[in-house]
C-alpha cells in the first residue's frame, strides 16, 4: 500500500551538503497502514493491555515522558519519546531534538541528522498524567526546513491571510483492514452485501470495527484533538470522523494527531488502517477528505457573495488544486460513487455529486461556508489547507 521512493544511498564525494534527492511527490500523500507486515510476524500483534496497565499505574518520580510525532518522506507518521524534568507550559519549552533521517528518507546516510522543532502539544490518551505528545516538523542541520515539510509554508500562507479569518473543517474518511490486509470484517472468500444499510449503520452485518473508532473518539477528545464526530460510512469497514472548525494552520495540526492517535489505537486492536482513497476497487465508494472552509466575510450577513467569487477562482485552479489533492485521486473522482469527474469541475446547492457543495442550510441562510469534494483521504492537510486559502483570498 505505501509507495516508497528511492533515493541514493550515497552521498556526493565531499559528503557535505544537506542534500535531498527524492523527489517530493505532487500530490503528498497520507496512505499507509501502521503495522510492520502484520500477516508474516510470529509474534502477538495486540497490545497486552491488561498486563501494561500496572506498568502505567507507577509512579514517574516527577518526570514527563513526551512523544515526539513527526510526519516522514513517505507521509507516515513516525514517533520517538524522551523524558522531561517537568512539565512544559509551552512549546517553547521544549528541546529541538533530532533524529536518523536516512532511516525515514528524509536525509542522506553520511548527514543523516533531521531536527525535529515543536509545534504544538497534545495530551498524551496512552500514558495519561502529565505525559504529552508533541507534533513536530523537521529542519535540515542548516536550518532550512527539510523537503518534506510543508508546514513551513502553509504557515506563511496563513499568516499572509490571518485577517480574513480562514476556518476549517476536514471529514477524515479510512478503511480499517485485517491483519492480511483485506477489508476488516469482509468474508474470506466473497463480498459483503451492496452499499446500502452501511452508512451510518448500527447492528451486527452493518458495522465492522466499531470498538476501534469509539477507542480513537475518546482518545482524541481527551488529548485535545478537536474532533467533532464520527459516523459509519457507505463501503463496509470504512468511517469517518471530523476534526473542526479549525483556524488556519491548526487544521492541519489537528488532523496529523488525529491520524497518529487512529493509527495507534488501531495497534491494540491487531487492525491496519488504510487511507487510501479506493481501497476496494469495485462498486465501492472511495475514502476523501472533503475540506470544509469558510472566511469571516463568507461567515457575516451576505457572504453568500463571498462565497461564489470564492469558488469562481477556485474553478481557474482546478488542475493546480487536483495536483496537491491526493495520490491516486482519479481512482476516485471518476464521475460516481458520489463524485465528479477529475476532469471536470463543477458546483451546486446540496449536490454530492459536484466538486464544490453549497449546503441547502447555507443557501437559505446566504451566508455560511461551502465544501469542497475533491480532496483525497491521503491529502497532506497542510498543503490543502494553503492552496484554498491562497486560491480564494488571493488574486486570481
Amino acid at each position: 500500500m505505501c509507495r516508497l521512493r528511492k533515493h541514493p544511498e550515497s552521498c556526493t564525494p565531499r559528503g557535505r551538503q544537506t542534500i535531498l534527492f527524492f523527489q517530493k511527490p505532487a500530490p503528498r500523500s497520507f496512505s499507509f497502514s501502521l503495522s510492520f507486515s502484520l500477516s508474516t510476524m510470529s509474534d502477538p500483534v495486540l497490545s497486552n493491555t491488561s498486563t501494561l496497565k500496572k506498568y502505567l499505574e507507577l509512579p514517574q518520580q516527577g518526570h514527563v515522558m513526551a512523544e515526539y510525532v513527526w510526519i516522514d518522506a513517505f507521509n507516515e507518521v513516525r514517533a520517538k519519546t524522551t523524558t522531561l524534568d517537568e512539565k512544559p507550559k509551552s512549546v517553547e519549552d521544549l528541546k529541538e531534538w533530532n533524529f536518523d533521517g536516512s532511516s525515514t528518507g528524509q536525509a542522506l546516510g553520511c548527514d543523516s541528522d533531521v531536527y525535529l522543532r515543536p509545534c504544538a502539544i497534545f495530551k498524551d490518551p496512552f500514558r495519561r498524567g502529565d505525559n504529552i505528545l508533541v507534533l513536530a516538523d523537521c529542519y535540515n542541520s542548516d536550518g532550512s526546513p527539510n523537503k518534506t515539510n510543508t508546514r513551513h509554508d502553509c504557515v506563511k500562507v496563513m499568516s499572509q491571510y490571518a485577517s480574513q479569518k480562514p476556518w476549517f473543517g476536514i471529514e477524515q474518511e479510512y478503511t480499517l483492514l485485517n491483519e492480511s490486509g483485506s477489508p476488516y470484517g469482509w468474508p474470506k472468500n466473497g463480498y459483503p452485501g451492496s452499499q446500502g444499510p452501511y452508512y451510518c449503520g448500527v447492528g451486527t452485518g452493518k458495522v465492522y470495527g466499531r470498538d476501534v473508532v469509539e477507542a480513537h473518539y475518546r482518545a482524541c477528545l481527551y488529548a485535545g484533538v478537536m474532533i467533532s464526530g464520527i459516523n459509519a460510512e457507505v463501503a463496509p469497514s470504512q468511517w469517518e470522523y471530523q476534526v473542526g472548525p479549525c483556524s488556519g494552520i491548526e487544521m492541519g495540526d489537528h488532523l496529523w494527531m488525529s491520524r497518529y492517535l487512529l493509527c495507534r489505537v488501531a495497534e491494540e486492536f491487531g487492525i491496519k488502517i488504510s487511507f487510501h482513497p479506493k481501497q476496494m476497487l469495485g462498486d465501492w465508494n472511495g475514502a476523501g477528505c472533503h475540506t470544509n472552509y469558510s472566511t469571516e466575510e463568507m461567515r457575516n450577513p451576505g457572504g453568500i457573495n463571498a462565497i461564489n467569487a470564492a469558488i469562481a477562482k477556485l474553478a481557474k485552479r482546478h488542475l493546480e488544486h487536483i495536483a496537491v489533492y491526493g495520490e491516486d485521486n482519479d481512482l476516485r473522482l471518476i464521475g460516481k460513487f458520489e463524485t465528479n469527474h477529475i476532469s471536470r469541475f463543477s458546483y451546486g446547492v446540496a449536490d454530492r455529486a459536484a466538486s464544490i457543495r453549497i449546503p441547502r442550510s447555507v443557501f437559505k441562510a446566504q451566508c455560511g461556508y461551502f465544501e469542497d469534494r475533491r480532496p483525497a483521504s491521503n491529502i497532506d492537510p497542510y498543503l490543502v489547507t494553503s492552496i484554498i486559502v491562497e486560491t480564494t483570498c488571493g488574486n486570481f
